[in-house]
């Protein structure tokens, strides 16, 4: 049985998460998160797992203020 977009979706999104641990810049960080919890809003909207959705606006929430935070100085 093969994975399908879902999967891959969850995958990727897996892989954005990880990939943020190696941003050196908080900006960086900041947009690498985001993208992350976006991808894992759409994910857990198509499995239905409401916790992953919650979670992850809450991440993209909080990434979202503290780089416009960051940005006003």
């Amino acid at each position: 049985m093969g994975m399908s977009a879902i999967d891959y979706l969850g995958w990727s999104a897996t892989f954005v998460f990880v990939a943020s641990y190696f941003c050196s810049r908080s900006s960086a960080l900041r947009r690498t998160q985001m993208a992350g919890a976006l991808m894992w809003i759409l994910y857990g909207s198509l499995m239905r797992a409401y916790p992953v959705v919650v979670a992850n606006v809450l991440v993209l929430g909080a990434a979202a203020w503290t780089g416009r935070a960051a940005a006003r100085g």
